[in-house]
């Protein structure tokens, strides 16, 4: 429970840095994507900000022996730069550029009930639902593969 709380919390911080920062607008995205025109860099301090957050918290809870709600550290494992990663952050990339909404903005917007924040979160959803089925009809047919 203490997990699931904290988790809450952190999301509602995230959500309304995210607000508080003008990233739920995703005119602000765009503009910041349209070098050519009407540039906006916002977003570029906004990132500039999480990543001094981000190296600053990584350097504190690593000299932590453990967490404070788990019993160890689940440290990311990967290393390879794959097709998958690749595929994945184009994918994020072209949605983003499209719709000026990524995850986090779009979930934080969803308050708004703006027609195109609900039809974005729903279709990131699916992909979602779509992707993962994609990934287990891929694992039973190497599995079928292998014993077959």
């Amino acid at each position: 429970m203490r997990s699931l709380i904290s988790g809450l919390i952190s999301g509602l911080i995230f959500g309304a840095g995210l607000a508080l920062a003008g990233m739920t607008d995703p005119a602000v995205v765009l503009g910041f994507l349209d070098v050519a025109g009407a540039w906006n860099p916002a977003l570029a301090f906004v990132m500039g900000g999480a990543v001094i957050v981000t190296f600053s918290g990584y350097r504190l809870v690593r000299r932590r022996g453990r967490p404070v709600l788990a019993a160890s550290f689940s440290w990311p494992t990967a290393t390879q730069i794959d097709r998958r990663l690749i595929g994945g952050a184009a994918l994020f990339g072209i949605g983003w550029g499209l719709a000026g909404y990524c995850p986090g903005p779009a979930v934080a917007s969803l308050g708004s009930g703006a027609p195109g924040v609900v039809a974005f979160v729903v279709a990131m959803l699916f992909g979602m639902v779509l992707m993962r089925m994609i990934a287990r009809g891929r694992q039973l047919g190497a599995r079928i593969a292998r014993s077959g």
